[in-house]
């Protein structure tokens, strides 16, 4: 049977690091792998094999501690692929140990891991997907001091640790959920091929969704947005005007906004896809509407509001996040100038429209179908589909309130 030997080699320059490696020998043959760990003659322990962490250097000390964690993780490594190798008989040499741990080395790495799962997400166009990985990979980092770790780590108690990082952190459950559920997509993926058996680390850890506190304002003071005056200051009204055009819009959400294209309006009936569902829905366009719209000059743009500029250069998905942050900010400071106890974002306009609906004694079925929820809400449940004119109907009185 192979074994392992942790090795240190000092510089042959006086001063500098030594370099951590490790020989494996099978059948009295040896070979040796490289790493990229690097550390003072003082500071490794011949007799022993083993790193020497200092008392008062609590810098050092750190690095250190960290090529201890990473030097365990790879001899755990090495006695897998030789327990493998013994497991499936049959003869194999220490080059065949060595090539084996070359090549799952990095892929073993939830780092490195949850990157190439980014990288190909995007690849494959799913944007959105993406990004939620990238953050919930920064936010694990950040619980890890950017320490790496091997997939097969990833157990209940690093999980709850992190929950409990996040928890102290001020991070709300729903959002500590959030990184969980993206965590564990990642891990799954893992499994999937291969990588580290399945032992279901987020099983003691919340990965639901709660209710989230009440962001909807009521109609006096949507009609005390609309008549504030920004006409010295052109963010904050840009801001209020697309804040007003999603609520005119039975709630439609602003990266559908940005997306709408001068085609989708025709005959009076604005007609766009949700981008997070596919489903088409259908709006009678309104005078309030065309006022907005009006405001800004779009002339050389396919687009019907100024938000993605196809000229500038930018990335289209960069200019609509870009914007969407400048939007939010303008109005959480219109909110605060208002008192409001909600923090006001372009989400409120959302959920403003569908409650006052429901105080207007709108159905809960022409809610759901003017905002385009899916089919798996309660308030559709009775129905499949309804006639848009209905919809139209409970738009116009809402919006003749104002």
């Amino acid at each position: 049977m192979a074994t392992v030997k942790i090795k240190f080699r000092p510089s042959t320059v006086d001063g500098r690091q030594g370099s951590i490696f490790y020989q494996v020998i099978h059948n009295r043959v040896t070979r040796q792998q490289k790493t990229g760990y690097h550390l003072y003659g003082y500071e490794w322990n011949h007799h022993l094999s083993e790193v020497v962490l200092p008392e008062f250097d609590e810098n050092r000390k750190r690095y250190l501690s960290d090529i201890c964690d990473k030097i365990r993780l790879d001899i755990r490594r090495f006695n897998r692929i030789i327990s493998g190798f013994e497991h499936r008989g049959g003869s194999y040499t220490a080059d065949a140990v060595i090539a084996e741990f070359a090549g799952i080395a990095s892929a073993n790495s939830l780092f490195l891991f949850m990157k190439s799962v980014i990288a190909n997400m995007k690849a494959m166009g799913k944007i959105r997907t993406s990004e939620t990985y990238m953050s919930a990979l920064c936010s694990f980092k950040r619980f890890r001091e950017d320490k790496d770790m091997g997939l097969d780590e990833l157990d209940s108690d690093v999980v709850m640790a992190y929950e409990a990082y996040l928890k102290n952190c001020g991070v709300t459950p729903n959002s500590s959920s959030f990184y969980m559920r993206n965590l564990r997509a990642v891990y799954n993926r893992a499994v999937e091929k291969g990588l580290t058996p399945q032992r279901f680390p987020f099983k003691y850890v919340y990965t639901g969704v709660d209710r989230t506190v009440k962001r909807a304002v009521p109609l006096k003071v949507v009609r005390r947005i609309k008549e504030m005056d920004f006409s010295k200051n052109p963010a904050f009204d840009f801001a209020r005007d697309m804040f007003l055009l999603s609520f005119y819009t039975r709630g439609m959400s602003f990266v559908d906004m940005a997306y709408l294209r001068k085609k989708d309006l025709q005959n009076g009936v604005l007609s766009y896809r949700r981008r997070k569902t596919g489903q088409q829905l259908f709006i009678k366009w309104e005078m309030c509407m065309q006022e907005i719209v009006d405001k800004y000059d779009t002339s050389h743009s396919g687009y019907l509001l100024p938000i993605i500029k196809p000229l500038s250069g930018i990335e289209e998905r960069k200019q609509y996040i870009y914007a969407a942050h400048n939007i939010n900010r303008c109005l959480k400071i219109i909110g605060k100038e208002l008192g409001l106890s909600v923090s006001l974002t372009l989400y409120v306009a959302r959920h403003a429209w569908a409650s006052i609906a429901r105080s207007k004694n709108v159905p809960l079925s022409v809610i759901s179908e003017g905002m385009g929820h899916d089919s798996e809400t309660t308030t559709r449940i009775y129905l499949a589909s309804l006639d848009t004119e209905a919809i139209d109907k409970a738009n116009n009185m809402i919006l003749k309130s104002l």
